[in-house]
């Protein structure tokens, strides 16, 4: 099966290990205070590649499946990173763009001891696309589609999905902040959209409801299936007939840093859906793969490889 995947490629750059991260929490809600001027020690520092579009393709990849990355990076030190990660995973990087006026998107992630986390992001190439970077017209095969945030340009967006279509793909959505603010022009896009993943905040930004079951309910009016993830209360799918309520995958270990979870239980999900799966054993692979993924650092570095074995977790099957 052929993936083509496109979003962002980031290079990481982790900071642990400060007690100038612990958490601090005033009036309900939790922070870092960092002292302006202030000057912190770190005591761990690690580097690895980031982005939805990056991340996805490589549980694709791990899956045994074919996964093609789209996206844009530029001709700097990280960009370089980013090829040979896509080598070094099987991910094919032949439609990789160079930006001829940003660098490649980078970020600096400070990890606190309870895995949560502050990511300050550059986007750069990730952020300033041309249409030309997504034109899949000439690419051989292809079964998914799997688009993450394109830095809400919507009109490429819809060239991308009218294109995949075209070549009678299905397509997964996981849309970001920019394109969810753009709620019309979003609207417009899902009668493309095969499946429609985000988080409960997300997803109450496209329909109405105050529920995570009001939420999903509302938008498989929309879409074919409708995928919502809701931090540790877990997760929810549903086709429209059925749905699915899961609750959180424990594997008895403690949680590392969470960066990276939702590209994990979104891309395990489809990549299950795809091979014919149910929607009960996608998110179950969806949540397994998200909490290997906060096992340790890095976006990647625990995704689950093809033939890994998970255990049972809470799941309940309703009617929708």
């Amino acid at each position: 099966m052929k993936f083509l995947c496109a979003g962002a490629a980031v290079q990481d750059v982790f900071l642990s290990y400060s007690p100038a991260f612990a958490p601090v929490r005033e009036d309900g809600k939790w922070f870092n205070h960092l002292e302006l001027g202030g000057k912190f020690d770190v005591n761990k520092i690690d580097f690895s590649i980031g982005g939805g579009g990056t991340n996805t393709a490589t549980t694709f990849a791990r899956q045994g499946h074919k996964a093609v990355f789209l996206g844009a990076i530029g001709r700097d030190p990280a960009g370089d990173e980013v090829m040979m990660m896509l080598d070094k995973e099987g991910i094919d990087s032949s439609r990789v763009a160079y930006s001829k006026t940003h660098n490649t998107g980078y970020s600096v992630i400070l990890l606190a001891p309870n895995g949560e986390r502050t990511i300050l992001t550059y986007r750069g190439a990730s952020t300033y696309y041309r249409p030309e970077y997504f034109d899949i017209r000439d690419i051989a095969g292809g079964d998914w589609l799997y688009v993450t945030s394109l830095g809400g340009q919507m009109e490429i967006l819809r060239k991308l999905f009218l294109q995949a279509k075209a070549k009678k793909m299905q397509i997964a959505f996981n849309p970001g902040k920019l394109e969810l603010k753009q709620k019309k022009e979003l609207e417009l896009l899902l009668p493309l959209v095969d499946v429609l993943l985000t988080n409960r905040e997300e997803m109450a930004q496209i329909v109405p409801g105050e529920t995570s079951r009001e939420l999903i309910k509302n938008a498989v009016k929309l879409v074919p299936i409708a995928v919502i993830t809701d931090g540790a209360k877990g997760a929810m799918a549903s086709d429209g007939q059925q749905l699915v309520v899961a609750g959180i995958y424990n594997n008895l270990r403690p949680v590392v840093d969470r960066t990276g979870a939702g590209d994990a239980f979104c891309s395990g999900f489809i990549v299950k859906l795809a091979e014919g799966k149910s929607l009960e054993e996608a998110v179950h692979f969806g949540s397994a793969n998200a909490s290997e993924v906060c096992q340790a650092i890095g976006t990647k570095t625990n995704i689950l490889r093809r033939g890994a074995r998970i255990h049972p977790m809470p799941i309940e099957l309703k009617a929708i």
